[in-house]
């Protein structure tokens, strides 16, 4: 079986154990010696950092402990420089120390006080000659790739200001973007591209971090950060000129292989061996990657048939034609002239066959996605012919006073949904160069932090910009992402979203006061004879479709009224979104004296309304025009509101 994906070592994020003082670190269990702690535990709180992007991204340094300080005078330099006494080392270069001699583990003084994050040691050793690019250690290991393993992004800063070469090979031939990607350092890694690193650098056996990703760390992470960042997914290796799907596939990163399909690696890519990525499914005996394999192949040939491109092209139409003649075969089989409710059946089952068959062989996710906003529109399409040819005529004469207003609700009904499906609710949006140059200035200022800097757009979030993971795109303002608009809804289309709401509760009562015309002139309904299952049976008799319009007005109403009255209460009296009034109901957990009034938006009822419908009253009241996607982030208070978008 292809199972050498690359590099034979037990490679991973994790510690190994060692002897001596010092910082322990290995890559597994497969090494003894790296970096190593001292015995008496961390120099400083916080410093064994494995995570992402977050608010321990950058360290801080604690002083060290006045027991200690009094201790420092008898430590030898290593020590020294471990627990960063900085006087004591100088004493000891100043009597004659070399700094660039390595200890007896074959590891230099630079390398100490990289892997312990002491920046004014790796400042005072470098004015003392030390070397930068030192290799040191059993790994043979530059300081830089130490500080890597460990997640010091300010030293990592600090060792590339001084000319540290991150396109060095340690002795397992792993580079210093390579050894981010596999001790999952995401900040580190977005760091080293955007001052100059390729994502698609190979290793010394030739694999990209997106194959040790793939291949070493089970999950969605770092392989759709990478992704992200332009990773190539047709590369291969150089040892079985494996790709990275052939990685994924060889660890069972079922995760990793969903994103890799996701952005389009071919599935029939044969290694040295021959094997398809199927292949080495079968291999490993998976049968959930098999299936996943053959399905996408299954859906990539059918997707270049001519019929299909022409589906994908007029989905939406198509799917409100779906939904429209659906609702409208069940509606004439049940208003069908005939008492023989067995024939009802046997159509309406033919009809939910038919309906589950065209369900289970859509295109792909897109046609699925829109399948809620089609089924809407088909509704509103029959509610609006049954109002005209089964609620019109009852209620004739007319009074011109209700056509008016039926029209008015209509025409806004209609114009407002449009606006909120196709107005742009405020993506951010920013150039590569721009993306690179908001990770340098973040980090290189200490605040590459989740709050202000999104790892799945990889930019700088403005202030109230939440990310959207169903249109993975960053969205100012972003209340939520509406299944019935396929839309995100935010800034600029969220006050069109309200008065759709507004239109669609005004539109379900119109059928309801349709829906009593029609039963009061056409039905026989005596409720104290017949009871409730009386009338039920009465108004199924009477007319079937207008019982389903009436279900049909009742289900849109219902949800919609329940939106509309929390968005006016989040509008009116909190001047907040959705997603900010989740983020303070969870602080107020952590500070249960905190009100959700008391925020830095709410600005009073009348002038939340206002402000939020962009409301002018003949020049004498305007609201401020904020454009939020130039608004920068918050201060130190922005934790009660956004919360962290790690990928």
């Amino acid at each position: 079986m292809d199972g050498d994906c690359g590099h034979g070592h037990g490679h991973g994020p994790g510690h190994g154990h060692g002897h001596g003082p010092g910082h322990g670190h290995g890559h597994g269990p497969s090494h003894g010696h790296g970096p190593r702690m001292p015995a008496h535990g961390p120099p400083y709180p916080g410093m064994n950092f494995h995570g992402q992007f977050g608010k321990n991204a950058v360290q801080t340094m604690n002083p060290i402990p006045r027991s200690h300080m009094d201790e420092s005078s008898s430590w030898d330099i290593v020590k020294a420089t471990q627990f960063g006494a900085l006087e004591r080392c100088k004493e000891l270069v100043e009597a004659g120390y070399d700094v660039r001699q390595p200890d007896k583990e074959n590891v230099t003084l630079l390398h100490w006080a990289a892997i312990n994050n002491r920046s004014d040691l790796v400042k005072y050793y470098m004015s003392k000659g030390a070397i930068v690019d030192q290799l040191g250690g059993d790994l043979n290991s530059t300081p830089l790739q130490w500080a890597i393993r460990q997640g010091h992004l300010a030293m990592v800063i600090q060792l590339l200001r001084h000319g540290a070469d991150p396109s060095i090979a340690d002795g397992e031939g792993y580079r210093s973007l390579h050894l981010a990607i596999l001790y999952q350092h995401l900040a580190i890694a977005a760091y080293l591209m955007a001052k100059g690193q390729e994502v698609d650098c190979p290793d010394c056996n030739g694999q990209t971090p997106l194959m040790l990703a793939a291949q070493k760390i089970i999950g969605p992470e770092p392989t759709n950060f990478l992704i992200k960042n332009n990773a190539s997914v047709s590369s291969v290796d150089k040892v079985n000129r494996n790709t990275a799907l052939h990685c994924a596939v060889l660890a069972g990163n079922v995760d990793a292989t969903h994103i890799l399909l996701e952005a389009g690696t071919s599935v029939d890519a044969q290694n040295n061996n021959g094997h398809t990525p199927i292949d080495l499914a079968h291999q490993v005996n998976s049968p959930l990657l098999v299936q996943l394999l053959a399905e996408v192949k299954q859906e990539r040939i059918r997707s270049k048939s001519r019929c299909v491109r022409m589906l994908s092209t007029y989905r939406v139409f198509l799917q409100f034609v779906f939904c429209a003649a659906l609702y409208g075969s069940m509606g004439a089989i049940a208003d069908m002239d005939t008492e023989s409710w067995l024939l009802k059946g046997v159509l309406l089952a033919c009809v939910s066959g038919a309906v589950n068959i065209v369900c289970r062989n859509l295109p792909g996710s897109a046609f699925r996605a829109v399948l809620p906003a089609a089924a809407l529109v088909a509704s509103i399409f029959w509610m609006l012919v049954t109002w005209f040819l089964w609620f019109l005529p009852d209620i004739l004469p007319p009074p011109t006073t209700s056509i008016v207003l039926f029209t008015i609700n209509t025409t806004a009904l209609l114009y407002c949904y449009l606006r909120t499906c196709r107005t742009d609710p405020g993506v951010v949006r920013a150039t590569e160069e721009e993306k690179k140059l908001n990770v340098l200035m973040l980090a290189e200022a200490g605040f590459l932090d989740p709050r202000i800097f999104c790892t799945s757009c990889m930019i700088k979030k403005p202030m109230r910009a939440n990310h959207c993971f169903n249109c993975d795109a960053c969205v100012v303002k972003q209340d939520h992402h509406s299944v019935w608009t396929n839309n995100c809804i935010g800034a600029r289309n969220h006050h069109f979203f309200v008065l759709f709401l507004a239109a669609l509760v005004m539109m379900g009562a119109w059928m309801f006061y349709g829906c009593l015309v029609y039963w009061s002139k056409h039905c026989s309904l005596h409720y104290q004879e017949q009871g409730v299952w009386g009338v039920l049976m009465a108004l199924v008799n009477c007319s079937p479709w207008v019982l389903l319009i009436f279900c049909l007005a009742f289900y849109h109403t219902t949800w919609s009224s329940m939106i509309l009255l929390l968005q006016l209460y989040q509008i009116a009296f909190l001047g907040l979104t959705t997603a900010e009034r989740t983020n303070l109901m969870h602080h107020q957990r952590k500070l249960p004296q905190s009100s959700l009034r008391q925020n830095p938006y709410n600005m009073g009822v009348v002038r939340n309304l206002a402000s939020f419908f962009h409301l002018r009253c003949c020049g004498y009241f305007k609201p401020p025009a904020t454009d939020w996607t130039q608004q920068g982030p918050f201060g130190r208070d922005l934790s009660r509101f956004g919360p962290p978008d790690t990928v």
